[in-house]
Formats: structure tokens, C-alpha cells, sequence
């Protein structure tokens, strides 16, 4: 596994612009926030790799600020060889993807939802983070409702994110 030192490299090397950057860093302090609280509530979690994970989710920023921003950060990371953390770029749009939302969006046709406990931390944690500035989970919440409206099937993926995470002892 790469140091967060490191991915804060690539991002650089990959063009990525200082607000993305402080973006990736206040999301990954968010994310190994909930993962050592969950961790320390005796839940097995690696939280290196959340914290890193967290790091690279914007990588496909640098190409493109377009929904298929998480589809060209797999590609990126699986150029550079780093494939375990493809799953934090292509699944953490909104609380995740369907198939049949992707092919909506013209992105591959191909579920892109958060799997692991690590990839539901930084999915969640990125819908915390507004640039760098962290909001309550009720502000995320009504955000993503007036960004996709009320009865879109992400605002029920983000509240069971948000229900697990509580779960698991990494939201108080």
C-alpha cells in the first residue's frame, strides 16, 4: 500500500488543482475519523486504506469535472498499478451508482456502489465534505435531495450509508 504522503504526489503529478487537493484531504480526515471510531468499537476496518482510498476518490478530476469523473479515476489508478484503490474513484458518486442509473448517465453499464465497509466511509464522508468545509449529515442530506430530488433512489442509499456507518460505531 502507497503512504497518504504518496497519493498526495500522484494527485499533484496528475494535475489535480489545490482546492481539489484540499478537498481529498478534509474528506480522508473525515473518513479515518469514522474508521478509527469504528475500529475502535472492535470492528475490523482497514483504516490506511480508507485513509488513502479517501485521497485518490477525486483522482479523475484532474481529467474531467464530469459525472464520469469516477470512471476515468479507475482508469487512472489502474495505470498506475494501483488498482485496490479503483473502487474508492468509480463507486463514490452520490451514495453510489445502479447499472441502470450509470447507463442513464452514458457512463459503462456497470453497478458502481460502495461494497466494503472502507469504500461506504468515503462515499459517505465525500457527501459530508463541501470543498473542504465539513457539514452535518441532515445539511448532506437535503443538499443531495435538492440536487436529485426527494424520491431519487440516492437519497435512500445515503440514509442506509448513514444508518450502517452509525451501526458500526463511526457516527455519534
Amino acid at each position: 500500500m502507497i503512504s497518504p504522503e504518496r497519493a498526495l504526489e500522484i494527485l499533484r503529478e496528475e494535475g489535480c488543482s489545490l482546492r481539489l487537493i484540499d478537498h481529498a484531504k478534509a474528506v480522508a480526515k473525515k473518513s479515518r475519523e469514522i474508521a478509527e471510531k469504528i475500529s475502535a468499537n472492535g470492528e475490523e476496518i482497514d483504516v490506511e486504506l480508507v485513509h488513502v482510498g479517501a485521497l485518490l476518490h477525486d483522482i479523475g478530476r484532474s481529467k474531467t469535472h464530469c459525472m464520469d469523473h469516477g470512471v476515468e479515476g479507475g482508469h487512472i489508478l489502474r495505470e498506475r498499478g494501483l488498482d485496490e484503490f479503483v473502487p474508492f474513484a468509480e463507486n463514490h458518486l452520490g451514495a453510489g451508482i445502479t447499472k441502470r442509473e450509470a447507463e442513464e448517465l452514458d457512463l459503462p453499464g456497470k453497478n458502481y456502489i460502495p461494497n466494503s465497509l472502507e469504500e461506504k466511509i468515503v462515499t459517505y464522508s465525500d457527501n459530508l465534505v463541501r470543498g473542504a468545509d465539513i457539514q452535518t449529515y441532515e445539511e448532506a442530506l437535503q443538499e443531495l435531495r435538492e440536487e436529485v430530488g426527494p424520491d431519487h433512489p440516492a437519497t435512500d442509499r445515503f440514509r442506509k450509508l448513514h444508518d450502517e456507518i452509525k451501526r458500526s460505531g463511526g457516527v455519534i
